[in-house]
């Protein structure tokens, strides 16, 4: 169990969200009518992929998080093998839905925090996240402001979410892409010695698992942080 750098507590809130319609979104639409229209999939099938999305939460994250620091065997084939891994929490990345998503089934790779690494996500292009895992992605993840200045100035990104690293620290970027999902494994906090998978699953917040923050044994929520205080 590693030490922990850094602290994460309140910040300003730099992420704007905007109230337009994004060129992403009008693109989606458009391409969700022809899809439907050329009968790819139907408008049903996208209301209960909607729906389903809408409902998923980061509880699957947290378990694999969860499981991996009580059981190091199972941690090796989760960094190994993501998507086969997955399965032994009843994740399935070709079925996540019960109907499939074949638009999520990239590669799902597991980065794993030490107390010389620190990884962080990012989707530069436009919002790509593991969904399966993590739900739908924050309103901030998809911002210009954080998309663009968190592979530029990553430790200037996160001091705004109140976590400062040390310089001997090196900070990962990942940028998400069509071909691959990623997913942050802290380092499991001290103080949550003898703790089952259960107490341990609620310290594991989407935050943490994104990499914008770090567990800790006192918090089960990203309340407060600067995540949720985007307008």
């Amino acid at each position: 169990m590693g030490k922990q750098h850094g602290d994460h507590h309140d910040g300003h809130n730099t992420f704007e969200v905007s109230s337009k319609v994004s060129e992403f979104e009008i693109l989606e639409l458009a391409i969700r009518e022809l899809a439907i229209e050329k009968g790819i999939f139907s408008a049903d099938d996208h209301r209960k992929f909607a729906e389903w999305a809408e409902a998923k939460g980061p509880h699957g994250g947290s378990k694999l998080v969860a499981k991996a620091w009580s059981d190091p065997a199972f941690k090796q084939r989760l960094l190994e093998n993501g998507v086969e891994a997955c399965k032994e929490v009843g994740i399935d990345w070709l079925q996540p839905t019960g109907v499939g998503t074949p638009s999520d089934y990239t590669y799902f790779y597991v980065l794993e925090n030490t107390p010389q690494v620190h990884n962080v996500l990012v989707c530069t292009l436009c919002s790509c996240y593991p969904r399966p895992v993590l739900g739908m992605s924050p309103d901030w993840y998809r911002t210009p402001s954080y998309r663009r200045r968190m592979v530029r100035r990553p430790r200037e990104v996160l001091a705004e979410f109140g976590l400062h690293l040390p310089s001997d620290i090196e900070v990962r970027v990942h940028d998400s892409n069509q071909k691959s999902r990623f997913m942050v494994m802290p380092m499991r906090p001290e103080g949550t010695e003898g703790w089952s998978e259960e107490q341990l699953a609620r310290i594991v917040t989407r935050d943490t698992m994104i990499g914008v923050a770090l567990p800790r044994a006192d918090r089960t929520s990203d309340a407060g942080s600067l995540a949720e205080q985007v307008r």
